[in-house]
């Protein structure tokens, strides 16, 4: 018997982790490769620079939406629908190419999004976004 506790205290478990590392490393370049990347499409927002050289300055549109929604057209009411209208008639007899867009704060998206699809059917106009009072 005593030989055999010599045999079982000199053998030694040794586990070899270089096929275990090898398998993690597959592993990890098989899911870097597989993941996708989706880019969320959003709206470019591009900032304007400050421009205080211009003394005389052209007439802006400003177009404010209300809280429920009601939709004023440099100060006059105005449907949605006509709207498009509006802005035609003004760039006939102003030159400009700012349309300023101020919503309430409580404004709905949905009402925002649909004054600047009304807005941008006008490509020589540059939107840009002001905080009403």
């Amino acid at each position: 018997m005593s030989r055999k506790r010599k045999h079982e205290d000199g053998q030694e478990a040794d586990v070899d982790m270089t096929p275990m590392l090898d398998i993690v490393f597959i592993l990890l370049i098989f899911f870097i490769v597989t993941t996708s990347f989706v880019k969320e499409l959003g709206l470019e927002v591009t900032k304007p620079k400050s421009n205080k050289s211009n003394a005389k300055s052209s007439p802006t549109i400003v177009v404010k939406i209300s809280d429920n929604g009601l939709v004023n057209f440099n100060g006059k009411a105005v449907d949605i629908e006509r709207l498009p209208a509006r802005i035609e008639n003004f760039l006939a007899k102003n030159a400009t190419s700012t349309a300023v867009i101020l919503p309430s704060y409580n404004t709905r998206h949905e009402d925002v999004v649909a004054v600047i699809d009304q807005v941008k059917t006008f490509d020589e106009l540059t939107i840009a976004f002001g905080k009403t009072e």
